[in-house]
């Protein structure tokens, strides 16, 4: 589903009304980079430019009139530092694209918390017969942590569901969807306060185990968590123990530090939680159309010398 054919391109030419004049190559396992020397704009994923034929760091030459290279997925951390980006080169990623499905799954991740979704599977696994009853899921409330395109659609979700919503962002602005925003260092005040945490920031130095022991056991008592953003940001062997404990009630993972999850994991044994294979938020039909729409919009917009989509600030690593 993350294959960029030649019917893919001509239907997103033809959507994108893009002239003829501006052309398409489609390369091929990398037999073939010639195209990169007259290329304009290029799109690929992280396993194409780190792959040790890509000549990332001779890009200067190799792409002498490069100006945009669009990643297909919303996370560059493998392209980092971004040392090797040639001056005058802007790099674009994919966020945004992920976000009606996400807003999905997170109005699922968090019902299924809600009614202890976790520990029922488990008992499930048991052949054993246990009655949990819980609340309706109004009035709640959830923590979102990383107000990006993902963690927006999730506070809407939460929103449309009732909840309260209270946003952690590195600066405290304002966002539609969120009751209250507070900067990360007030992160351990609003997890008193959680039912449920949803994590969708970035992996960067400052978010690295973000959520590590300290902080989860600062907690409210059976909170549940929720993880769509970068594995590194959650400290999983203290999610294990607060799992293991009853000091969460449940979570759900979609993203691991090694993929795919080892089977030697003991992520796999953790009572009450549910384990995604990083699937939660990618549109099987729609999500390489909407990656071909951003990507011919953001060339429209950099030959009218307009500001381009999803820039990433080397500074910040997303």
């Amino acid at each position: 589903m993350f294959k960029i054919t030649r019917e893919l391109i001509a239907a997103a030419r033809t959507r994108n009304k893009v002239p003829a004049r501006i052309k398409s190559t489609l390369g091929n396992d990398l037999k073939d980079l010639s195209p990169l020397a007259t290329a304009t704009a290029f799109v690929s994923s992280n396993d194409v430019v780190t792959d040790p034929r890509f000549p990332l760091r001779d890009l200067a030459s190799a792409a002498p009139h490069l100006k945009l290279i669009h990643i297909t997925g919303a996370g560059i951390e493998p392209l980092l530092p971004l040392d090797w980006l040639p001056k005058g080169v802007v790099l674009t990623n994919n966020s945004g694209v992920h976000v009606r499905k996400t807003a999905e799954f997170a109005t699922m991740a968090l019902l299924m918390l809600n009614a202890r979704m976790p520990e029922l599977v488990a008992c499930q696994g048991k052949s054993r017969w246990e009655q949990i009853f819980t609340p309706t899921i109004a009035g709640k409330t959830v923590v979102v942590i990383g107000l990006g395109d993902m963690g927006g659609a999730a506070a809407r979700e939460a929103k449309r569901l009732g909840l309260r919503v209270i946003g952690i962002r590195r600066r405290a602005r304002p966002h539609r969807y969120a009751d209250e925003i507070l900067e990360l260092r007030h992160l351990r005040r609003a997890l008193r306060q959680a039912d449920f945490i949803f994590v969708a920031a970035p992996l960067t130095p400052a978010s690295r185990h973000l959520l590590g022991k300290d902080m989860l056991a600062s907690a409210k008592a059976g909170a549940g968590l929720i993880n769509v953003g970068r594995a590194g940001v959650v400290d999983y062997d203290a999610l294990r123990a607060a799992l293991t404990s009853g000091a969460l009630s449940g979570a759900i993972l979609d993203v691991y530090e090694q993929e795919p999850l080892p089977p030697s994991s003991p992520l796999w044994t953790t009572p009450n939680l549910i384990l995604m294979p990083h699937c939660s938020s990618d549109d099987s039909e729609r999500y390489m159309p909407l990656t071909l729409d951003l990507a011919f919009d953001n060339l429209r917009r950099l030959i009218a010398g307009r500001p381009l989509k999803n820039r990433v600030d080397p500074r910040r690593g997303y």
